[in-house]
């Protein structure tokens, strides 16, 4: 798929022009697995694995509010939030990009939602690039080597939510949402090593403390490479990243921030966005 840079933030409306994907997508659909996999991919482990600091302590939870931070020449916008307190859904489109709603905006107004993000990769058929469970639903294909599916984000149904590596998990059976993306961008606090340096495009991603503090957003345009040190150096959100993935970006970017959330609202998409297959909404527990 065809990925665009973004023009400055202080626009209400973004403009996106054309540009290459951080890594080619397939025309074929990814391995169906039986049900959840058991993966144990080479490219799944980290060449030097850092060694994992303790996790944060649990502090009071604190109300989503939007934050604008600009590190290393890129800029963030996004929202904070408490898992203890607020969820993350997968909202899948079963059939195809735009057959239900039309844009992040669309989605958030409908439902009712806190924020909505475009989220997971899809082939140029519309289908996912990976696996997605959304409301315990399954749809899409286990991603075993593309770049694109080497994270995941996961809600298990105890409420408990994460980010793991693809191979860091024999099964995903227990989980209510979930979003196979990649790459992974920030692994124990630091940047993960070997991403592409050359590529650059507007990214959407999502990190979190490793404890019940999440942040969501979008980036100017970066490379990957570029994307994971700004981050490790200086988090865009008011504390320190234990684990963050790039969701999909480029001209699917698109992010709607109600203005119930603190600093809202906020609406970051191009004329020249292309419909999605699935988003990650916001909404309170």
């Amino acid at each position: 798929m065809r990925l665009s840079p973004l023009l400055p933030f202080a626009l209400t409306t973004v403009i996106f022009s054309a540009c290459q994907p951080a890594s080619p997508l397939r025309k074929s659909s990814p391995t169906q697995p039986s049900h959840f996999p058991n993966p144990t991919a080479a490219n799944d482990t980290p060449a030097e694995t850092p060694q994992a600091s303790p996790l944060p302590p649990s502090l009071p939870a604190v109300a989503p509010r939007v934050s604008r931070k600009t590190s290393a020449g890129i800029t963030f916008e996004g929202v904070s939030y408490d898992s203890r307190t607020h969820r993350l859904q997968v909202i899948d489109q079963p059939q195809g990009p735009g057959s239900r709603y039309s844009s992040s905006k669309d989605l958030a107004e409908k439902s009712n939602t806190l924020l909505a993000i475009n989220a997971g990769f899809f082939t140029p058929e519309g289908d996912p690039l990976g696996l997605v469970i959304s409301g315990g639903k399954t749809s899409g294909g286990w991603n075993s080597a593309s770049s694109l599916g080497s994270g995941i984000y996961r809600e298990e149904s105890s409420g408990s939510a994460g980010i793991v590596r693809r191979g860091a998990r024999s099964s995903f059976s227990n989980s209510r949402e979930l979003l196979q993306a990649g790459p992974l961008l920030i692994e124990n606090e630091t940047a993960v090593s070997g991403l592409n340096s050359a590529k650059t495009a507007v990214r959407s991603i999502i990190l979190t403390d490793g404890g019940s503090r999440w942040w969501i957003g979008i980036t100017s345009t970066c490379s990957l490479n570029a994307l994971a040190r700004a981050i490790s150096k200086n988090s865009p959100a008011p504390w320190k990243t234990r684990t963050a993935l790039n969701l999909d970006g480029g001209r699917s970017t698109d992010l709607f921030v109600s203005g119930k959330v603190a600093g809202g609202p906020l609406n970051r998409r191009g004329f020249l966005n292309r419909s999605v297959r699935n988003f990650l909404v916001l909404r309170g527990k």
